[in-house]
């Protein structure tokens, strides 16, 4: 009976090898200090050396990947499995003071099977120490970048390996807190299978990707690209600076914004953004389909971007969201938001803070999920938190009205230094449907409603809320809808997106902030 072939995994010289630009690395790593041990540690330590070709478990140094400088720790699985005792711990967090230090971004290639048992509890203690390195270079502003392979686990993946900005892993990686050969000693069984598998734990949002070592460098680079940018230069004004509002009403307008065809995010990245790199999750276990986060660079701007993401649909060839003849009348047609979708948004929130770059948030949603889930999940809760974080970020911030803005779901994402908003996008606090029927106790007045509330762009704008709108030219019986031109929307967008966020760039954070308060203060007055 033929048996399956094993899959070899690289070593960390290997993995290395792969990453950086030939002829780069260079090697930071003193020999190692063990702490006093016994005879049979001391054997165990001069097989692994003999084993791996290594003096420790960790290889750390610096290099070029793509022309990027970066300090790199990477597991030696050969030495102990990867364990980590007081010598690897030590050379760990030397490795993360010093590129902390030189300002470098760091990326981190784990294989460990945790605390190296040899050493015991102060063994164990160490990855408090590591920690508290990831955490004094992440307040740097610098960026940590995380390729967990196989296998990560125990207290490697409980510190170290879990606390990237951007966490990858190889195909197939066993990743996880209890090895299966603990649990299985523990419990007298073996551990469900497919639990702690790279690709389950991308599925869950505990992870941003699952990438090959040979595709790394790519991934690497874009990343560096807009994480760690050149301080951007002077933006010539775009010329949606003198578009107003339309004359469309605000009923018109609703209904040009449920258009399955019309540009959504995803597109706007697409056609816009020169890079968009998605992230995936909160990173704790939870993915909403009804929100993106991506970094992203528009022109020689780079930002962190989250937003209402619209269902997939139809034929999605072209990048739009597909056509199947229903222009979503009721209000229908956007993405739920549910209570993970914000827990996710406050993770990109983090990110601006602590990277240093401003923030995007695109609102185009027909409303919050209404269940008994998203109640249990503490829905308004989270919306309560969004609009905390964001009212208070320490990071420059756009919000872009995209299309539909309907309830507690666009109000969550609203709060920002400036406001874009496309001509038929809107703002309400229901569906206008669903205030026709508290009000009039019937759906039927909805665009007398919409037009008393003031939720179309004509009014946002009045009010001071807006303060950039981009025109839709595609037209029909000569009113404006983007629907008709997709591509050339976005990159409009796009370019009014670039200049706010320059604009902003350059502003003392304390006088952001103060602006910023005194804005949303004002409002309706």
């Amino acid at each position: 009976m033929p048996t399956q072939e094993k899959t070899r995994h690289l070593t960390a010289v290997e993995l290395l090898t792969t990453v950086l630009d030939p002829g780069t690395f260079t090697r930071w790593d003193a020999p190692p200090e063990q702490p006093p041990h016994s005879i049979d540690y001391a054997r165990d330590l001069a097989a692994a050396r003999e084993k791996s070709g290594q003096d420790e478990s960790v290889i750390t140094g610096s290099g070029l990947i793509r022309g990027h400088r970066v300090a790199l720790i990477v597991s030696e699985f050969a030495f102990l499995a990867g364990s980590i005792g007081h010598a690897a711990a030590q050379r760990i967090v030397q490795a993360v003071e010093r590129a902390t230090a030189e300002g470098l971004p760091l990326l981190a290639g784990t294989a460990s099977g945790g605390t190296r048992m040899q050493e015991g509890t102060p063994a164990f203690l160490s990855m408090v120490k590591i920690t508290g390195a990831v955490r004094a270079h992440r307040q740097a502003g610098l960026p940590y970048l995380v390729y967990l392979r196989h296998p990560t686990t125990g207290g490697v993946m409980a510190s170290w390996g879990s606390l990237g900005h951007i966490n990858v892993a190889e195909p197939g990686a066993l990743l996880g807190f209890l090895g299966p050969r603990v649990y299985e000693a523990l419990h007298g069984e073996r551990f469900p299978e497919g639990v702690q598998v790279a690709e389950n734990l991308f599925t869950k949002g505990l992870i941003d990707a699952v990438v090959e070592p040979a595709e790394l460098p790519n991934l690497i680079d874009r990343a560096l690209r807009i994480l760690m940018p050149p301080t951007p230069g002077p933006i010539s004004p775009p010329s949606t600076l003198t578009v107003g509002p339309s004359s469309a009403d605000a009923w018109t307008s609703i209904r040009i914004s449920r258009n399955p065809r019309r540009p959504d995010l995803r597109q706007l990245l697409r056609y816009g953004a020169d890079d968009a790199l998605p992230l995936n999750g909160t990173g704790q276990g939870e993915k909403d389909p009804g929100l993106l986060l991506a970094l992203a660079r528009f022109g020689g701007q780079s930002c962190i971007v989250l937003g209402h993401a619209r269902p997939l649909r139809g034929n999605g060839a072209d990048g739009s969201n597909g056509a199947d003849g229903s222009d979503g009348a009721d209000g229908s047609d956007g993405a739920e938001m549910g209570p993970a979708s914000l827990r996710e948004a406050r993770r990109g929130m983090r990110l601006a803070e602590e990277l240093r770059l401003p923030l995007l948030t695109v609102i185009d949603t027909a409303g919050a999920e209404l269940s008994k889930e998203s109640e249990e999940g503490g829905l308004a809760g989270e919306i309560a938190r969004s609009l905390y974080e964001l009212i208070g970020l320490r990071s420059p911030s756009v919000s872009v009205l995209l299309g539909q803005g309907a309830g507690g779901g666009a109000l969550a994402l609203l709060p920002a230094d400036r406001t874009i908003a496309a001509q038929h996008a809107w703002l309400s606090p229901l569906p206008p449907e669903g205030a026709s029927a508290i009000v009039h106790r019937t759906p039927d007045f909805a665009a007398a409603m919409a037009q008393a509330q003031g939720v179309n762009v004509a009014g946002l704008h009045a009010s001071g809320l807006v303060d950039h709108v981009v025109d839709e030219r595609g037209t029909v019986d000569g009113i404006g809808d983007a629907a008709l031109e997709q591509r050339e929307f976005c990159r409009r967008m796009a370019g009014a997106i670039e200049y706010e966020l320059k604009s902003l760039t350059s502003r003392p954070v304390e006088r952001l902030l103060a602006d910023r308060f005194r804005k949303y203060r004002s409002l309706g007055a």
